[in-house]
């Protein structure tokens, strides 16, 4: 592939290794003229980052949340990054004065507060590991991070501590001081204490170590500052070791892209944090508003305040994962159709327009001024009318989506990919670029990525249009799996992490399209593969549909499928031809069924696919795919072997069906 816009080839393709496919091209964002960024004085690790900060921005307000006055939400109110600082400082010294300091594992347990960031906070800047508990699994998984990782230490939301009691007696094995972010209960303290453990409210924390000071460790670049433990599709979590190093690098990464994009954080930006700090997204993030002396307000913790929680804040950046994007985009279109005839074709008219403004080159700004302050200005008051960045990651975010959004919220829309072992971040599409819909754009600088072919799945990465795993190497990259060297030596060949990821670079503009996933692949009865996620994106462009589970295996030649109707379609449809009943009675009804896999006929057709990646039953379930039933991870992945179990009567009945009436018609 010749040099793109955005791109350098920085490596040429190589032929099939010794047992290895061959691997295409290495590139490099254009942004970024070396492998490593040049180095920050004085910036070596993520304390530094935030002692700088609040060294230069002392009286600026850093963390916020809602007062709550006669049992309703108020103004923000703030901490500044002195006052936080000293906080953090007092924290640290506590956590000194029990006996812990660098190397030992420290436990966050809970939803984001400023608590939370202040722990972590006073384990960077004393060399402790900080290992997340995630706030959005059960205690079976916090149970497996706490014994994996040996924490001893954990700070714990103050309605989690029940949670916590059921990892009781296991954990104790390792675990010996707990901290409240709020209060402890006199049972729970008994509960507690009967095991040998200490336990302190916030405020008792605070006053251990208030009349001690402690100096802080020399702390080095390469030192791991995090184990994240990654939510996995199957098997156990993994604890992700990540350095200093890859998230400094990262935040060096995303200073270049906005700089080469005429757009830079500063102190001036507000963020709302709701994305549990527990993964390396929303972690990454918030490091980057430290780091610019940004403001970090906190949600209340209930998706159905979330839009109120920011109407109050007035984010001016707001990341978010695309189910989010998909229910603002549900809500958005749900009003327009519903609206006057004059209010729709006003609509239309003001969205084609600046449209064809945007795909001619011009900025999402200056397409049409006099629609974003006449028509799109009530989106943007929605989402509290200063946001000017929304970055989507953690999954694909629909194209349908992403160009509706780019054009009505009068903010730059970015889709980015990473894992991870990546540190969130690997690809970023770019401000303005209207070609790079559908894609995740091109690498963050610093990081070198390359394709490497997969023959069985018909991937060649030194194609014309090049295809392959997407393959990573760079300081962002992490230091291993913690315990699990036969893991890291599975995904880490010759210095390139293997994501497990199927990318197509884009030969325009040197954008990466993410296609298919390596792992998510089966064979038919007949002999045919089934790249399945590929499947999915097609199929889940149907507007019936709000999510979809594609199952086949070796035994059948067909492939079924279990969906998420959207309720409003269906609903739509049941009435336009006479059909009475509830939500619930629909999805069971077999007209529903016939007419979802003709629609799925149509989609199939359309896009030309084969005949045996058609969908010939359907099973519909009014039940959105949830973490409650273990059926997604915390990023709203597919759980595929959960789905499995807990669909599997579900998928014999379904073939059998189908075994039947083909014996019926021979």
């Amino acid at each position: 592939m010749a040099e793109k816009r955005f791109i350098v080839e920085v490596e040429k393709a190589t032929e099939a290794r010794e047992g290895r496919p061959s691997m295409g091209p290495v590139y490099r964002s254009i942004f970024a003229k070396d492998a490593l960024p040049p180095p920050i004085q004085g910036l070596d690790t993520c304390w530094d980052i935030f002692r700088m900060s609040a060294e230069k921005n002392p009286t600026k307000p850093m963390l916020g949340v809602r007062e709550i006055v006669n049992g309703k939400a108020g103004k923000y109110k703030w901490q500044t990054y002195k006052e936080v600082y000293d906080l953090v400082v007092n924290v640290g010294n506590s956590i000194r004065a029990c006996g812990y300091g660098e190397g030992v594992k420290c436990g966050i347990y809970g939803a984001n507060c400023p608590e939370w960031i202040m722990s972590m906070e006073a384990c960077n800047a004393h060399g402790l590991y900080c290992v997340p508990l995630y706030d959005t699994l059960g205690s079976g998984a916090v149970e497996f991070i706490i014994c994996h990782a040996e924490v001893t230490i954990a700070f714990v939301e103050e309605k989690k501590i029940p949670e916590l009691l059921k990892t009781f007696p296991k954990a104790t094995q390792y675990l010996k001081t707990i901290v409240s972010f709020g209060k402890v209960t006199p049972e729970q303290k008994e509960e507690i204490e009967k095991f040998g453990l200490t336990v302190y409210s916030w405020d008792e924390f605070l006053q251990v170590g208030k009349n001690q000071s402690f100096d802080f460790p020399e702390k080095k670049k390469s030192d791991v500052c995090t184990i994240m433990y990654t939510s996995g599709t199957t098997g156990d979590p993994k604890g992700v070791l990540i350095s200093n190093q890859s998230i400094i690098t990262l935040l060096a990464g995303i200073q270049q892209v906005l700089l080469g994009c005429n757009e830079k954080l500063t102190d001036k930006d507000v963020y709302l944090s709701y994305l549990p700090l527990a993964h390396i997204f929303d972690r990454v993030i918030e490091e980057a508003m430290i780091l610019h002396g940004a403001s970090i307000g906190f949600w209340r913790g209930d998706i159905k305040l979330l839009l109120e929680d920011i109407g109050e804040l007035k984010p001016t950046i707001f990341v978010a994962v695309p189910r989010v994007l998909d229910r603002v985009h549900t809500g958005l279109t749900q009003k327009i159709t519903t609206g006057s005839f004059v209010k729709q074709t006003m609509f239309n008219f003001a969205y084609s327009y600046k449209l064809h403004n945007m795909n001619k080159g011009q900025t999402h700004d200056v397409a049409s001024p006099l629609f974003d302050k006449i028509v799109f200005s009530k989106v943007k008051q929605g989402l509290g009318g200063n946001v000017r960045i929304i970055l989507s990651g953690a999954a694909p975010l629909s194209r349908h989506v992403e160009g509706f959004l780019r054009v009505v919220t009068c903010a730059h829309i970015l889709q980015g990919y990473g894992l991870t072992e990546t540190c969130a971040g690997t690809f970023v599409s770019l401000p303005n670029q209207t070609d790079m819909l559908g894609t995740v754009g091109p690498p963050v600088p610093f990081v070198d990525v390359c394709l490497e072919s997969i023959p069985e799945m018909g991937y060649d990465a030194l194609a014309s249009t090049p295809r392959g795993e997407i393959c990573v190497k760079g300081s962002t990259v992490f230091s291993g799996y913690y315990k699990r060297e036969d893991l890291t030596k599975e995904v880490m060949i010759d210095g390139w992490f293997h994501t497990g990821d199927i990318g197509e670079w884009q030969p325009e503009n040197g954008s990466m399209k993410i296609i298919d996933r390596k792992k998510n692949i089966f064979k038919l009865s007949q002999g045919e593969y089934v790249a399945v996620e590929n499947l999915e994106n097609i199929y889940a462009q149907a507007s019936v549909i709000e999510s979809i589970w594609i199952y086949g295996n070796s035994f059948e030649s067909y492939l079924i499928a279990v969906i998420n109707p959207r309720k409003q379609a269906i609903d739509q449809w049941a009435e336009e031809n006479g059909i009475t009943a509830d939500f619930n009675s629909l999805c069971e009804d077999s007209r529903t069924k016939s007419y979802i896999i003709g629609e799925l006929s149509k989609i199939g057709k359309e896009k030309k696919l084969k005949g045996f990646e058609f969908i010939k039953a359907v099973h519909l379930d009014p039940v959105p795919f949830d973490m409650e039933r273990g059926l997604m991870t915390p990023t709203f992945k597919k759980k595929r072997p959960e789905l499995l179990k807990y669909y599997q009567n579900t998928i014999d009945n379904m073939y059998n069906a189908l075994k039947t009436e083909n014996k019926s018609r021979a």
